[in-house]
């Protein structure tokens, strides 16, 4: 019995990465400012999303994984050679172009987090620019997942700053299990804030990295089973810091009356006096973290994406001059993020922010429409395929933000 659960552990260990990894860079700096700005503006009100996006995160990310699993290719290589180069390239741009704003997001997350500590940004931004681009071109997929996981593990410091800050823990839990007053549903804001919250959790840049992943790991069919416990455990877990994020910031923020932040920094600030020092130092720690974690995470992921695409050559354990595309838009996306917040001050940035949230959530059901034509796919597929329940909340998902996306365009916003 023993020998039998060490084998299963030890096969977990050895698949945890690519699963807990993507489901946790969510949690960027344009993540923690939407979650930060959903408690600061609406106190509990927006707790109810987190239980559906969960199930809907967790369906999506096992849809990609199993896809690479059983079909060995990226998810941008199966659309491009089912649907064709033209609707592959314009994808692909709309992907580059909503994932070079979050990367900017990413250093102006940076470039705050280091501000409470009183680093200007021509000092955090280019040191924290290289250190990225180095820690990817420089290592390899072992050592690099290494330093990902361990980054993904320091998200807990939101869970002890969400204890810290001493929410009403009735109120919290309530709000999570039922639906607000139908006086919200009249304001575009608060929709607005909800496709935001979608889009930062199951952003479509997540599913093509999470399948690359997948792939360049080499995780075979017969080991599938531990690779969706690594989807499942870290859908969960990054969930549950986005729970704590926004109970934090609605517990001190929105209960003193601070109402919208500017950037995300600002949520620690102001965490500062009503929390206490130690509160203030994980939200802050927590943000920087994330910030450096993700701006090396999504040009990765850009990269692999329009190689994949496009047909060159991509992976991490391949030298430059193997895959020079590939490392060369890895380098123009950070060095470009970097440039554009040094140049741009913070308060043109952070609607631009939140605005790249919301462009994630638009764009997120084409994504998963695709991949729901793919993975249905019996010739693709084979006998796994998705089942009912998985293709009634995948379908109902994608109807749904449209649905969402559509009310926030005739909504009157403030």
């Amino acid at each position: 019995m023993w020998r039998r659960w060490r084998n299963r552990i030890l096969l977990f260990a050895a698949i945890l990465g690519p699963g807990f990894i993507t489901a946790n860079v969510d949690n960027d700096s344009g993540g923690i400012l939407t979650y930060s700005q959903a408690g600061a503006q609406y106190g509990y009100t927006l707790l109810w999303t987190m239980l559906p996006i969960t199930v809907a995160l967790i369906v999506v990310q096992e849809m990609c994984a199993r896809m690479g699993v059983v079909t060995g290719k990226g998810l941008s290589d199966l659309i491009r050679e089912e649907f064709g180069l033209r609707l592959t390239f314009v994808l692909m741009i709309l992907l580059v172009v909503v994932n070079y704003t979050n990367v900017v997001t990413e250093f102006i997350g940076i470039t705050g987090s280091l501000h409470l500590f009183h680093v200007t940004k021509f000092a955090s931004v280019p040191i924290c620019a290289a250190l990225v681009w180095l820690m990817v071109v420089k290592g390899n997929y072992k050592s690099t997942e290494k330093i990902f996981l361990v980054a993904s593990v320091v998200y807990i410091a939101y869970i002890f700053a969400g204890v810290l800050s001493q929410p009403s823990w009735h109120d919290a839990l309530l709000a999570t299990i039922q639906l607000p007053a139908k006086s919200v549903w009249s304001n575009g804001d608060y929709i607005y804030t909800a496709i935001a919250i979608v889009g930062t959790t199951i952003a479509p840049w997540m599913q093509f990295y999470l399948q690359s992943s997948v792939v360049e790991k080499g995780i075979r069919v017969k080991d599938y089973p531990a690779s969706r416990l690594d989807v499942i455990v870290g859908s969960f877990f990054t969930d549950i810091v986005a729970w704590f994020i926004v109970v934090a910031c609605a517990a001190t923020l929105f209960v003193h009356g601070m109402g919208a932040i500017t950037v995300a920094s600002d949520a620690a600030e102001a965490m500062k006096p009503l929390a206490g020092d130690y509160a203030f130092l994980l939200f802050a720690f927590g943000l920087f973290n994330a910030s450096v974690f993700a701006a090396s995470i999504l040009p990765l992921s850009t990269a692999y994406t329009v190689c994949e695409g496009l047909g060159f050559e991509s992976g991490v354990d391949k030298s430059f001059k193997e895959a020079p595309f590939f490392y060369w838009l890895y380098t123009g996306l950070v060095v470009g993020g970097a440039v554009t917040v040094l140049l741009l001050p913070d308060s043109k940035l952070i609607k631009f922010a939140i605005y790249s949230q919301v462009l994630n959530g638009v764009l997120l059901p084409v994504v998963i429409i695709l991949m729901l034509l793919l993975i249905n796919r019996k010739d693709l597929m084979g006998e796994h395929r998705n089942s009912t329940l998985w293709n009634v909340i995948a379908w109902g998902t994608s109807i749904i933000v449209i649905g969402m996306t559509g009310a926030m365009l005739v909504m009157p916003h403030s």
